[in-house]
């Protein structure tokens, strides 16, 4: 064990909450859809839409999404890696009202059914 296991997750960054917990956002929709999405339409709020380019929210968001864990190299590559997997991905900005800043609506559809998750 490091000192970085004991501060904090060991994750891709350069954020816990925009990256880590976006990886883990995208991960329990992918679980809930049940598939993996071939669409995703992500409506970021608050914090998440301001800082999302710079802390990494959106690749991370997308790792998630393909079944990428934390520390999964590949979650810099992300949104690269997306289409050659089948799956499109629009970003947008929402105001979802009074949630938590580091919120996003996911409208994902599946090969065989389609789920809005926020």
């Amino acid at each position: 064990m490091d000192a970085f296991q004991i501060i904090g997750p060991v994750m891709i960054g350069p954020s816990s909450s925009h990256t880590a917990g976006a990886i883990r956002i995208g991960r329990l929709a992918r679980a809930i859809l049940g598939e993996t999405p071939c669409r995703a339409e992500i409506l970021l709020h608050g914090s998440f839409a301001r800082t999302y380019h710079g802390h990494g929210t959106g690749r991370a968001l997308v790792a998630g999404l393909l079944g990428f864990d934390v520390d999964d190299e590949r979650v810099r590559e992300a949104l690269a890696i997306a289409p050659r997997e089948g799956l499109e991905v629009v970003f947008g900005a929402k105001d979802l009202g009074d949630v938590h800043p580091n919120s996003v609506q996911l409208n994902l559809q599946g090969r065989e059914k389609a789920v809005p998750w926020r």
